[in-house]
């Protein structure tokens, strides 16, 4: 590799989450609509003598303490994939997304990751490596990020397909300041009703209007339960669900990250501005990626 490269790590977004009950194998089935923001982390690849790994960003800290992460784990995977070459490389993340909020910040660092390890290679003379089964092995959410495109994601998250047609969203992040462990979110939702990941069948969306529609006949099967253990969350989603703005405002995956759909991009810079003179959250206005198929 002759010179610095970059790869961005999205967030990722659930615009609907439909979970189904544990299986005997301890997993969860689940149907959701996966878009990508364009607000995320940044991965760095450099050349350098040793294998090294460093972190910065405005939520770094959260990271600091981990000697290993999701990152570090792609990184290995590439390399023995390829019988772990002697290649020099320094990785830097430049961690931008909350920490454990429910928009896959890991998962599509770690696909970043195997995008610039195999670059890297490659321009070390290598053969490309297959790595659709080092993401599926690294996470259930990293193959979808690896793909970086809107899916519909079944199974586990190894089942992917593509979605009608549907517009760019803009959109308004919120992320209210704290972490949410994901296996305690599906603890209570294990002690709640029982649900089905069901697909819903949606024909082809023109705008986001449309859009907004269709997902308000969906639902995140994780947010009743997040809530009751982080009523904060409840408390963000009935603020934003009261701006005229707003079409439709959901938390995202295991939480505690929401979004608030709007109809334009200047609504939602707006809607983004007038919650930052209020409240001392995490905000940031955003476009989500439409599927033009």
């Amino acid at each position: 590799m002759s010179q610095v490269v970059r790869a961005f790590a999205p967030a990722k977004i659930n615009l609907f989450l439909h979970v189904g009950p544990l299986d005997g194998d301890g997993y969860h089935p689940l149907c959701s609509l996966v878009t990508f923001a364009d607000v995320g982390d940044v991965v760095t690849a450099r050349p350098g003598p040793h294998l090294d790994f460093t972190i910065g960003g405005a939520f770094s800290a959260g990271l600091e303490a981990e000697a290993d992460n999701l990152v570090t784990r792609a990184r290995d995977a590439v390399l023995a994939a390829r019988g772990d070459p002697d290649v020099g490389l320094a990785l830097h993340l430049e961690k931008n997304l909350p920490v454990a909020s429910g928009i896959g910040g890991g998962s599509s660092d770690a696909a970043a990751a195997l995008r610039l390890v195999d670059h890297t290679l490659q321009e070390a003379g290598y053969a490309a490596t297959e790595l659709e089964p080092l993401a599926a092995a690294l996470g259930s959410d990293v193959p979808v990020c690896l793909a970086r495109e809107p899916r519909l994601m079944r199974g586990r998250g190894e089942q992917l397909s593509q979605p009608p047609r549907f517009p760019d969203l803009p959109a308004v992040l919120v992320n209210p300041g704290f972490a949410t462990l994901t296996g305690p979110v599906f603890r209570a939702f294990d002690a709640g009703a029982p649900a089905v990941a069901d697909i819903p069948g949606f024909p082809e969306l023109v705008s986001p209007r449309e859009v907004a529609a269709f997902l308000a006949t969906c639902r995140n099967d994780l947010e009743a339960p997040a809530i009751s253990l982080h009523p904060l969350i409840g408390e963000l989603l009935r603020v934003l669900r009261a701006h005229p703005e707003t079409l439709l405002a959901r938390m995202s995956g295991s939480g505690a990250t929401c979004f608030a759909l709007c109809e334009t991009e200047r609504e939602a810079q707006a809607l983004a501005a007038r919650l930052e003179a209020e409240y001392r959250w995490w905000i940031r206005p955003c476009v989500l990626q439409g599927w033009s198929g």
